[in-house]
C-alpha cells in the first residue's frame, strides 16, 4: 500500500469514528431529555420516543465500535479483513428494535383497553418533541453523507434509525395534540382523546418494525454472503466485451462491510501466450473494476480449444466412428470458406479402390456432421497430426501449380495429376494434389508412390513445405 493510499484510508477512518461520535452524542442528549420528559408528562408516546433513543443510543456506540474495527487490514486470521463487523452490528441493531417495539405495543395495547394513565400534554412535551425532529433531521443527514461517501452499513443503518425518528416524533406529536384538544377544545371527548397518545405509540412501533425489517433483511443477507441484485448478469456482460475472452464461467460474489470481493473464471484461447491470457485478464479486471470502484477482484483464467481445434476433435471422432483412424489433420480457413485435410489410416492389404471407397464416404460424413465444411481432401497413408490455415494463392502461384503437375506426371510415368491446390500461411507454401493410380493397385504401393511424389516436390521445390497427395482409382471406360 502506497504513502497516499495509507493517508486516504486514515481520513476515511477518521470521518466515519467523528460521524459515529456526534450520533453517540446526540442520542444521549435526545434519550435523556425525552425520558425525563415522558416521565413527568405520563406520556406514553414520549416515552416510546425515549425508548426508541435509548436503542439509537445503543445503536449509535455499536456503531462507533464497529467503524472503528471494520476498517482495519486483512491479517492470517481475518483474510477478507474486519468489514463484516459493521454488517454485525447492523443486526444487533435490529435484534434490539424488535425487542423495543415488542414492549412499546404491549403497553400501548394496555393503555388503549385495559387502564388509564393521565397524560399531561404541557409545552414542555410539544417541546422536546419538536427539538428531538429537528435534531434527528440534522443528524440522518449528516450520517447519510458519511455512509454515501465510506460506503458504510453501519452508518447507513445509524441514519436509517434518526430519519425515522422523524417520521415517529411527527406521529406522537399528533398523538399529543389531539390529546390536548381533548382536554381544552373538546372536554366532551377528553376521555377518547387520552387514548391518542397511546395510538401515536402504537403508529411508532409500527414504523420501527418496518424499518427494522428491512434493515435486517439487508444485514442478513450480507452475512450469508447474498450477492447484490443485478450485480452478477452486469459482470458478465462486462467481462464478455473483452476481447479474448471466449466465455465468462463462474461468478462469485460477497460482501464485507463496504467491500465487495468478486472472484471470476473466464475461458481464454489455449493456445495464447501467458503474457496475453495476464492481459485479457487484467483487462477484465480493469473493466469489473469500472463498474464497481473499490471491489476486491480475483480472475482466474480457464484454457479452452478453439472453434478450429474443436473441430479437429469432432473430425478424428466420426472418423473413429466408422473406425478407421485419421492424423495429420489441417482446417483452413479462407473467405469465409471451410476446407479441411487430413491423412487415413487404412490396411495396407487394401485395393486402392477399396481405400478410396472408405476416404469418400468419409468425406461424406464428415460434410454431413458438419455442414459448414466445403471440401475435404483426403490422404490415404498411416501417421501424424497438426492444426493449420493458410489462404488459397492457386490463381496467383501458376508456375508452382504447373511444375508441380510436371513432376508428378513424370514421377508416375502419365498424366495423373490434377486438382492442385496451394496454400500460403506467412511465408511457407503448402500443396495439395489428386493423383490417379490403377484401381488394382495395392494400397501399399500407392502410398509408396506418393510418398515419392512428396519427396520430389519438396527436393525440387524448396519453398514448398508440405505437401499432400489424394490418391484414387483412375477411371476405366
Amino acid at each position: 500500500m502506497t504513502t497516499e493510499d495509507t493517508a486516504a484510508l486514515n481520513l476515511s477512518r477518521s470521518d466515519k469514528k467523528r460521524a459515529a461520535a456526534s450520533s453517540v452524542i446526540a442520542a444521549l442528549g435526545l434519550t435523556g431529555m425525552k425520558l425525563v420528559v415522558g416521565l413527568l408528562s405520563g406520556s406514553l408516546g414520549i416515552l416510546a420516543e425515549a425508548a426508541h433513543s435509548g436503542l439509537d443510543l445503543v445503536a449509535a456506540v455499536v456503531t462507533l465500535v464497529a467503524v472503528s474495527v471494520s476498517d482495519r487490514p486483512a491479517d492470517e486470521v481475518h483474510p477478507y479483513g474486519h468489514g463484516k463487523v459493521e454488517n454485525f452490528s447492523a443486526l444487533i441493531e435490529t435484534v434490539l428494535l424488535f425487542i423495543t417495539c415488542a414492549w412499546i405495543i404491549y403497553e400501548a395495547v394496555q393503555r388503549i383497553f385495559f387502564r388509564h394513565v393521565e397524560v399531561d400534554p404541557s409545552p414542555w412535551t410539544f417541546l422536546v418533541i419538536i427539538v428531538a425532529i429537528a435534531v434527528d433531521v440534522s443528524r440522518s443527514r449528516m450520517l447519510m453523507r458519511a455512509a454515501k461517501k465510506h460506503q458504510s452499513q453501519a452508518l447507513e443503518a445509524d441514519a436509517l434509525h434518526f430519519s425515522t425518528d422523524v417520521w415517529s416524533s411527527a406521529v406522537v406529536l399528533g398523538g399529543l395534540a389531539l390529546v390536548w384538544a381533548g382536554r381544552h377544545i373538546l372536554p366532551g371527548e377528553s376521555r377518547l382523546l387520552d387514548r391518542a397518545d397511546a395510538v401515536a405509540a402504537l403508529g411508532v412501533a409500527f414504523i420501527v418494525l418496518f424499518v427494522s425489517y428491512r434493515l435486517g433483511k439487508r444485514t442478513i443477507d450480507v452475512l450469508l454472503d447474498s450477492a447484490p441484485d443485478g450485480l452478477k448478469d452486469k459482470i458478465v456482460a462486462a467481462a464478455d466485451e473483452i476481447e479474448g475472452v471466449i466465455n465468462p464461467g463462474q461468478v462469485r460474489l460477497r460482501r464485507s462491510g463496504a467491500r465487495i470481493f468478486i472472484d471470476m473464471t473466464i475461458e481464454v484461447d489455449r493456445n495464447l501466450s501467458f503474457e496475453r491470457t495476464h492481459a485479457i485478464a487484467e483487462s477484465v479486471e480493469d473493466r469489473i473494476q469500472a463498474l464497481v470502484p473499490g471491489a476486491d477482484v480475483v480472475i482466474h483464467t480457464d484454457p479452452r480449444e478453439t472453434e478450429r481445434e474443436d473441430m479437429a476433435r469432432r473430425i478424428r471422432a466420426i472418423a473413429e466412428r466408422n473406425q478407421i483412424p485419421v492424423h495429420n489433420i489441417s482446417v483452413h480457413e479462407d473467405q469465409g470458406e471451410t476446407q479441411v485435410d487430413l491423412h487415413l489410416e487404412v490396411d495396407d492389404h487394401l485395393l486402392l479402390r477399396q481405400a478410396h471407397e472408405l476416404a469418400s464416404h468419409i468425406e461424406q460424413d464428415l460434410r454431413a456432421d458438419i455442414p459448414k465444411i466445403a471440401q475435404v481432401n483426403t490422404h490415404i497413408e498411416s501417421r501424424g497430426t497438426g492444426v493449420g490455415s493458410g489462404r488459397d494463392v492457386t490463381a496467383e502461384e501458376g508456375p508452382v501449380v504447373e511444375r508441380v503437375k510436371r513432376i508428378t506426371d513424370d514421377i508416375i510415368g502419365r498424366e495423373c495429376c490434377h486438382s492442385i491446390l496451394a496454400r500460403r500461411q506467412g511465408g511457407r507454401l503448402s500443396v495439395s494434389l489428386h493423383c490417379t493410380f490403377d484401381p488394382d493397385l495395392p494400397v501399399i504401393e500407392a502410398h509408396q508412390l506418393s510418398s515419392r511424389i512428396e519427396e520430389a516436390l519438396k527436393k525440387e521445390m524448396p519453398a514448398i513445405e508440405r505437401v499432400l497427395v489424394h490418391t484414387e482409382p483412375e477411371t476405366r471406360d
